[in-house]
Protein backbone atom coordinates (compact mmCIF):
# COMPACT_ATOMS: atom_id res chain seq x y z
CA UNK A 1 0.00 0.00 0.00
CA UNK A 2 1.25 3.37 -0.88
CA UNK A 3 2.43 5.77 1.83
CA UNK A 4 0.21 8.89 1.64
CA UNK A 5 2.98 10.62 2.87
CA UNK A 6 5.43 9.59 -0.47
CA UNK A 7 2.33 11.12 -2.12
CA UNK A 8 2.45 14.34 -0.96
CA UNK A 9 6.31 14.45 -1.11
CA UNK A 10 5.73 13.94 -4.73
CA UNK A 11 2.97 16.11 -5.37
CA UNK A 12 5.06 19.27 -2.80
CA UNK A 13 8.23 18.37 -5.40
CA UNK A 14 6.09 18.60 -8.75
CA UNK A 15 4.70 21.87 -7.65
CA UNK A 16 7.93 23.50 -6.48
CA UNK A 17 9.84 22.40 -9.62
CA UNK A 18 6.44 24.08 -11.69
CA UNK A 19 7.04 27.91 -10.47
CA UNK A 20 9.46 30.28 -11.56
CA UNK A 21 8.59 33.49 -9.30
CA UNK A 22 8.89 33.78 -5.54
CA UNK A 23 5.40 34.57 -5.32
CA UNK A 24 4.01 31.69 -7.03
CA UNK A 25 6.25 29.64 -4.90
CA UNK A 26 4.76 31.22 -2.01
CA UNK A 27 1.10 30.17 -2.57
CA UNK A 28 2.26 26.41 -3.59
CA UNK A 29 3.86 25.69 -0.69
CA UNK A 30 0.67 27.30 1.23
CA UNK A 31 -1.18 24.83 -0.33
CA UNK A 32 0.57 21.70 1.67
CA UNK A 33 2.29 23.48 4.70
CA UNK A 34 -0.49 26.18 5.14
CA UNK A 35 -3.30 26.78 7.82
CA UNK A 36 -5.50 24.82 5.29
CA UNK A 37 -2.79 23.07 3.51
CA UNK A 38 -2.72 19.26 3.38
CA UNK A 39 0.04 18.57 5.94
CA UNK A 40 -1.78 20.60 8.38
CA UNK A 41 -4.90 18.46 7.42
CA UNK A 42 -3.19 15.41 8.64
CA UNK A 43 -2.08 17.12 12.10
CA UNK A 44 -5.51 17.55 13.11
CA UNK A 45 -6.42 14.20 12.57
CA UNK A 46 -3.90 13.00 15.51
CA UNK A 47 -6.63 14.22 17.66
CA UNK A 48 -8.70 11.20 17.43
CA UNK A 49 -6.19 8.28 17.52
CA UNK A 50 -4.90 6.57 20.71
CA UNK A 51 -1.99 7.75 22.66
CA UNK A 52 0.51 5.08 21.08
CA UNK A 53 -0.90 5.78 17.11
CA UNK A 54 -0.42 9.59 17.54
CA UNK A 55 2.61 9.60 18.93
CA UNK A 56 3.93 7.19 15.91
CA UNK A 57 1.93 9.30 13.26
CA UNK A 58 2.86 12.39 14.54
CA UNK A 59 6.50 11.74 13.86
CA UNK A 60 5.79 10.53 10.74
CA UNK A 61 3.89 13.61 9.71
CA UNK A 62 6.15 16.21 11.13
CA UNK A 63 9.03 14.34 9.44
CA UNK A 64 6.99 14.49 6.03
CA UNK A 65 6.63 18.65 6.75
CA UNK A 66 10.33 18.83 7.36
CA UNK A 67 10.64 17.10 3.70
CA UNK A 68 8.11 19.38 1.95
CA UNK A 69 9.65 22.83 4.08
CA UNK A 70 13.32 21.57 2.50
CA UNK A 71 11.86 20.92 -1.14
CA UNK A 72 10.17 24.22 -1.38
CA UNK A 73 13.35 26.19 0.59
CA UNK A 74 15.79 24.56 -2.17
CA UNK A 75 13.20 26.00 -4.79
CA UNK A 76 13.28 29.43 -3.54
CA UNK A 77 17.19 29.36 -2.97
CA UNK A 78 17.18 28.04 -6.70
CA UNK A 79 14.91 31.18 -7.65
CA UNK A 80 16.90 34.01 -5.35
CA UNK A 81 19.67 33.12 -6.88
CA UNK A 82 18.22 32.99 -10.37
CA UNK A 83 16.82 36.41 -9.75
CA UNK A 84 20.15 37.42 -8.59
CA UNK A 85 21.85 36.69 -11.67
CA UNK A 86 19.60 38.23 -13.80
CA UNK A 87 20.15 41.01 -11.84
CA UNK A 88 23.61 41.69 -11.92
CA UNK A 89 23.62 40.51 -15.49
CA UNK A 90 20.92 43.36 -16.27
CA UNK A 91 23.58 45.79 -14.25
CA UNK A 92 26.75 45.19 -15.41
CA UNK A 93 28.61 48.33 -16.74
CA UNK A 94 31.04 47.75 -19.59
CA UNK A 95 33.37 49.70 -18.68
CA UNK A 96 35.13 50.80 -21.94
CA UNK A 97 32.41 52.45 -23.16
CA UNK A 98 32.83 56.24 -23.38
CA UNK A 99 31.39 58.04 -20.50
CA UNK A 100 27.87 60.27 -20.67
CA UNK A 101 28.10 63.65 -20.29
CA UNK A 102 26.14 65.11 -17.63
CA UNK A 103 24.29 68.68 -18.13
CA UNK A 104 25.16 71.16 -16.55
CA UNK A 105 22.71 74.05 -14.49
CA UNK A 106 22.46 77.28 -15.93
CA UNK A 107 22.57 80.42 -14.64
CA UNK A 108 18.58 81.97 -13.91
CA UNK A 109 17.78 85.07 -16.09
CA UNK A 110 17.95 87.21 -12.91
CA UNK A 111 21.53 86.52 -12.78
CA UNK A 112 22.39 86.03 -15.74
CA UNK A 113 21.10 89.56 -16.37
CA UNK A 114 22.39 91.03 -13.69
CA UNK A 115 26.05 89.72 -14.64
CA UNK A 116 26.19 91.29 -18.02
CA UNK A 117 24.99 94.84 -16.80
CA UNK A 118 27.33 94.36 -13.66
CA UNK A 119 30.69 93.43 -16.36
CA UNK A 120 29.19 96.43 -18.86
CA UNK A 121 29.52 99.00 -15.85
CA UNK A 122 32.97 97.52 -14.44
CA UNK A 123 34.50 98.14 -18.42
CA UNK A 124 33.55 101.53 -17.78
CA UNK A 125 35.31 102.09 -14.97
CA UNK A 126 32.78 101.29 -11.91
CA UNK A 127 33.28 99.41 -8.90
CA UNK A 128 30.60 97.69 -7.52
CA UNK A 129 29.47 98.34 -3.61
CA UNK A 130 26.98 96.62 -1.27
CA UNK A 131 24.82 98.04 1.79
CA UNK A 132 21.99 97.20 4.27
CA UNK A 133 18.93 95.80 3.00
CA UNK A 134 16.98 97.27 6.60
CA UNK A 135 17.97 101.25 6.42
CA UNK A 136 17.09 104.05 8.08
CA UNK A 137 14.83 107.23 6.88
CA UNK A 138 18.35 109.57 6.60
CA UNK A 139 20.22 107.35 3.89
CA UNK A 140 16.75 105.95 2.16
CA UNK A 141 15.21 109.39 1.99
CA UNK A 142 16.11 112.69 3.86
CA UNK A 143 19.67 112.62 1.93
CA UNK A 144 18.84 111.94 -1.26
CA UNK A 145 16.28 115.21 -1.10
CA UNK A 146 13.04 113.91 0.00
CA UNK A 147 10.65 116.28 0.86
CA UNK A 148 9.15 115.44 4.61
CA UNK A 149 5.40 114.91 2.61
CA UNK A 150 6.82 112.81 -0.28
CA UNK A 151 4.50 109.92 -0.99
CA UNK A 152 6.87 107.49 -1.41
CA UNK A 153 7.58 107.46 2.67
CA UNK A 154 3.74 106.56 3.07
CA UNK A 155 3.08 103.43 4.25
CA UNK A 156 1.18 102.39 1.02
CA UNK A 157 5.10 102.59 -0.71
CA UNK A 158 7.22 101.71 1.86
CA UNK A 159 7.69 98.68 4.56
CA UNK A 160 8.08 100.03 7.63
CA UNK A 161 9.19 97.68 10.45
CA UNK A 162 7.56 97.73 13.87
CA UNK A 163 9.63 98.08 16.96
CA UNK A 164 12.25 97.16 18.04
CA UNK A 165 13.63 98.13 14.73
CA UNK A 166 14.60 101.75 15.13
CA UNK A 167 17.13 104.24 14.32
CA UNK A 168 19.20 106.50 17.24
CA UNK A 169 16.43 108.78 17.18
CA UNK A 170 13.71 106.21 17.97
CA UNK A 171 12.13 106.47 14.17
CA UNK A 172 11.10 103.17 12.41
CA UNK A 173 13.63 101.17 10.09
CA UNK A 174 12.73 100.38 6.33
CA UNK A 175 13.17 97.84 3.88
CA UNK A 176 15.12 100.02 1.15
CA UNK A 177 13.17 101.26 -1.28
CA UNK A 178 15.69 101.68 -3.81
CA UNK A 179 19.68 100.96 -3.90
CA UNK A 180 20.32 104.80 -3.99
CA UNK A 181 21.33 104.55 0.00
CA UNK A 182 24.60 102.94 -1.03
CA UNK A 183 25.28 106.10 -3.07
CA UNK A 184 24.95 107.68 0.25
CA UNK A 185 27.10 105.69 2.14
CA UNK A 186 29.79 105.72 -0.50
CA UNK A 187 30.42 109.26 -0.57
CA UNK A 188 29.83 109.55 3.06
CA UNK A 189 32.60 106.95 3.01
CA UNK A 190 35.23 107.85 0.26
CA UNK A 191 36.33 110.95 -1.02
CA UNK A 192 35.55 111.78 -4.81
CA UNK A 193 36.43 111.24 -7.72
CA UNK A 194 33.83 108.22 -7.25
CA UNK A 195 32.50 106.03 -10.19
CA UNK A 196 30.64 102.96 -8.46
CA UNK A 197 27.77 100.92 -8.84
CA UNK A 198 25.67 99.01 -6.32
CA UNK A 199 23.31 95.99 -7.06
CA UNK A 200 21.10 94.55 -4.30
CA UNK A 201 17.24 93.54 -3.32
CA UNK A 202 14.91 96.42 -2.99
CA UNK A 203 11.28 96.69 -1.67
CA UNK A 204 8.01 98.38 -2.06
CA UNK A 205 4.79 97.69 -1.81
CA UNK A 206 3.34 96.95 -5.17
CA UNK A 207 2.34 93.37 -6.73
CA UNK A 208 1.20 92.38 -10.26
CA UNK A 209 2.10 90.56 -13.37
CA UNK A 210 4.73 93.79 -13.78
CA UNK A 211 5.93 93.98 -10.78
CA UNK A 212 7.05 92.46 -7.42
CA UNK A 213 7.13 93.71 -3.79
CA UNK A 214 10.99 92.25 -4.05
CA UNK A 215 12.96 92.84 -6.98
CA UNK A 216 16.45 93.82 -8.00
CA UNK A 217 18.26 97.20 -8.77
CA UNK A 218 21.45 98.25 -10.02
CA UNK A 219 22.49 101.74 -8.96
CA UNK A 220 25.36 103.76 -10.78
CA UNK A 221 26.52 106.80 -10.12
CA UNK A 222 30.00 108.80 -11.07
CA UNK A 223 31.65 111.99 -9.23
CA UNK A 224 33.71 114.08 -10.89
CA UNK A 225 35.08 117.47 -11.43
CA UNK A 226 33.84 118.11 -14.68
CA UNK A 227 30.95 115.30 -15.21
CA UNK A 228 28.32 116.41 -17.40
CA UNK A 229 24.92 115.37 -19.38
CA UNK A 230 27.32 113.95 -22.31
CA UNK A 231 29.22 111.58 -19.54
CA UNK A 232 25.65 110.33 -18.35
CA UNK A 233 24.31 110.21 -22.40
CA UNK A 234 27.46 107.83 -23.34
CA UNK A 235 27.54 105.45 -20.22
CA UNK A 236 23.91 104.93 -20.56
CA UNK A 237 23.83 104.54 -23.87
CA UNK A 238 27.01 102.17 -24.27
CA UNK A 239 25.25 99.76 -21.17
CA UNK A 240 22.11 99.39 -22.92
CA UNK A 241 23.13 98.29 -26.42
CA UNK A 242 25.75 96.22 -24.73
CA UNK A 243 23.12 93.92 -23.49
CA UNK A 244 20.52 94.48 -26.48
CA UNK A 245 22.59 94.96 -29.08
CA UNK A 246 24.23 98.20 -30.69
CA UNK A 247 21.51 98.46 -33.44
CA UNK A 248 19.18 99.79 -30.53
CA UNK A 249 18.17 103.00 -30.51
CA UNK A 250 18.29 105.30 -27.41
CA UNK A 251 16.08 108.63 -26.18
CA UNK A 252 16.55 110.58 -23.63
CA UNK A 253 13.08 112.63 -22.12
CA UNK A 254 12.96 115.40 -19.40
CA UNK A 255 11.52 113.57 -16.01
CA UNK A 256 11.72 114.36 -12.23
CA UNK A 257 13.34 112.82 -9.67
CA UNK A 258 13.71 114.32 -5.72
CA UNK A 259 17.78 113.41 -6.15
CA UNK A 260 18.52 114.52 -9.80
CA UNK A 261 18.41 117.21 -11.57
CA UNK A 262 17.85 117.82 -14.30
CA UNK A 263 16.21 114.13 -14.59
CA UNK A 264 15.46 111.88 -17.39
CA UNK A 265 13.68 108.95 -18.09
CA UNK A 266 15.31 106.69 -20.79
CA UNK A 267 13.64 104.97 -23.69
CA UNK A 268 15.11 102.51 -26.04
CA UNK A 269 13.05 101.48 -29.63
CA UNK A 270 11.91 97.49 -29.14
CA UNK A 271 9.29 96.08 -31.64
CA UNK A 272 8.18 99.27 -33.51
CA UNK A 273 8.43 101.04 -30.73
CA UNK A 274 9.71 102.71 -27.50
CA UNK A 275 10.12 101.06 -23.95
CA UNK A 276 11.35 102.87 -20.70
CA UNK A 277 14.07 101.04 -19.07
CA UNK A 278 15.32 103.21 -16.85
CA UNK A 279 15.77 106.67 -15.08
CA UNK A 280 18.63 108.99 -14.64
CA UNK A 281 19.82 112.47 -13.83
CA UNK A 282 22.28 114.71 -12.80
CA UNK A 283 23.44 114.29 -8.97
CA UNK A 284 20.99 117.41 -7.10
CA UNK A 285 23.53 119.59 -5.62
CA UNK A 286 21.31 119.16 -2.05
CA UNK A 287 22.55 115.21 -2.38
CA UNK A 288 25.84 116.20 -2.55
CA UNK A 289 26.12 118.87 0.16
CA UNK A 290 24.20 115.99 2.60
CA UNK A 291 27.37 114.09 2.40
CA UNK A 292 29.87 116.55 2.78
CA UNK A 293 30.61 117.39 -0.83
CA UNK A 294 30.81 120.83 -2.44
CA UNK A 295 28.78 120.90 -5.38
CA UNK A 296 30.58 124.27 -6.80
CA UNK A 297 33.89 121.83 -7.04
CA UNK A 298 32.10 118.43 -7.87
CA UNK A 299 29.69 117.40 -10.05
CA UNK A 300 28.17 114.01 -11.00
CA UNK A 301 25.18 111.78 -12.43
CA UNK A 302 23.27 108.99 -10.92
CA UNK A 303 21.14 106.40 -12.58
CA UNK A 304 19.05 103.22 -11.84
CA UNK A 305 17.38 100.28 -13.35
CA UNK A 306 15.26 97.02 -12.59
CA UNK A 307 16.99 93.95 -13.24
CA UNK A 308 13.41 92.57 -13.68
CA UNK A 309 12.51 94.85 -16.62
CA UNK A 310 15.92 93.94 -18.21
CA UNK A 311 15.15 90.36 -17.91
CA UNK A 312 11.97 90.22 -18.95
CA UNK A 313 12.88 92.01 -22.26
CA UNK A 314 15.97 89.92 -22.60
CA UNK A 315 13.65 86.69 -22.66
CA UNK A 316 10.80 87.55 -23.56
CA UNK A 317 8.77 86.79 -20.60
CA UNK A 318 5.40 88.37 -19.89
CA UNK A 319 4.84 87.83 -15.77
CA UNK A 320 7.38 88.91 -13.84
CA UNK A 321 6.14 86.06 -10.86
CA UNK A 322 7.64 83.47 -13.19
CA UNK A 323 11.23 84.66 -12.19
CA UNK A 324 10.60 83.67 -8.41
CA UNK A 325 8.54 80.32 -9.11
CA UNK A 326 11.72 78.24 -9.47
CA UNK A 327 9.58 76.26 -12.05
CA UNK A 328 12.53 73.97 -13.41
CA UNK A 329 10.42 73.38 -17.00
CA UNK A 330 10.15 77.32 -17.20
CA UNK A 331 13.37 78.39 -16.79
CA UNK A 332 15.07 74.83 -18.74
CA UNK A 333 12.97 76.46 -21.62
CA UNK A 334 14.87 79.78 -21.78
CA UNK A 335 18.19 80.41 -23.90
CA UNK A 336 20.55 83.87 -22.87
CA UNK A 337 19.02 85.71 -25.81
CA UNK A 338 17.29 88.56 -26.52
CA UNK A 339 13.86 88.26 -28.10
CA UNK A 340 12.69 89.89 -31.61
CA UNK A 341 12.06 93.55 -31.90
Amino acid sequence: MTDPGDDLRDRASAAAVAVDSLDELRQARARFTGKKGDVTALLKQLGAMDPEERKLRGQEIHALKSDIDAIFDQRRQFLEDQARRTRLEAERIDVTLPGRLRTTGGLHPLESTARVVLQTLRDLGFTVEEGPEVEDARHNFDSLNFPPDHPAKEMQDTFFLADPFVDDQGAPLLLRTHTSPVQIRAMESYSPPLRIAAYGKVYRVDADVTHSPMFHQIEGFWVDRHINFRHLKGVLTELIQRVFGQEIPVRFRPSFFPFTEPSTEVDMGWQDGWMEVLGAGMIHPNVLRSVGIDPEQWQGFAFGLGIERFAMLRYGIQDIRLLYESDSRFLAGLNDRTVSR
